[in-house]
């Protein structure tokens, strides 16, 4: 999220807000019962209502903490989707605050390329696909585009330190 941020040139003290709530965005799930994260299966319509409430957990455990006020907003909002589909507020394009949009490009890619109870990772090329397929529905496609200059960068360096060993 950081990263994507520094792409779109935000100040660093909304850096840092977003690096915060990069960690905590899903701390509402210790909220939601094991049964229902950790299950090898796909959630049915009930448990998908009790884990859309993890936000809402999320925002009100750190609602709380005076230090944390930046962060509030982005973890309430991170499941939010673009075209004004997504939970809990159903808030659309600019609504949305523009760390929660963020968050939502980085987490996507991040269960898309991390191994979850109920599926392997999947490929670097398909989280893109993914990212790219939903860019104006789902995500910012501007935060789309911000996260896709993130990874050719990465890929960028990772070629150039390759390239640089001794053979």
């Amino acid at each position: 999220s950081r990263k994507i941020g520094e792409v779109l040139r935000l100040d660093e003290e909304t850096l840092r807000v977003l690096n915060d709530a990069g960690v905590l965005h899903d701390i509402g799930k210790i909220g939601i019962k094991d049964e229902i994260l950790l299950k090898p299966h796909p959630l049915t319509p009930d448990e998908e209502k009790i884990m859309q409430q993890h936000p809402v957990i999320g925002e009100a455990i750190v609602k709380p903490i005076r230090s944390l006020q930046n962060v509030v907003a982005l973890v309430r909002h991170h499941h939010e989707r673009f075209d004004g589909t997504g939970y809990p507020s159903g808030l659309k394009g600019d609504a949305i605050p523009l760390g929660a949009r963020i968050l939502a490009v980085a987490d996507t890619y991040d269960s898309i390329v991390t191994d979850r109870p109920y599926r392997k990772r999947l490929t670097i090329d398909i989280a893109i696909a993914e990212l790219k397929k939903h860019a104006g529905v789902q995500y910012d496609p501007v935060v789309v585009q911000a996260f896709l200059q993130v990874l050719a960068e990465k890929e960028q360096r990772r070629a150039a330190a390759a390239d640089s060993k001794p053979a």
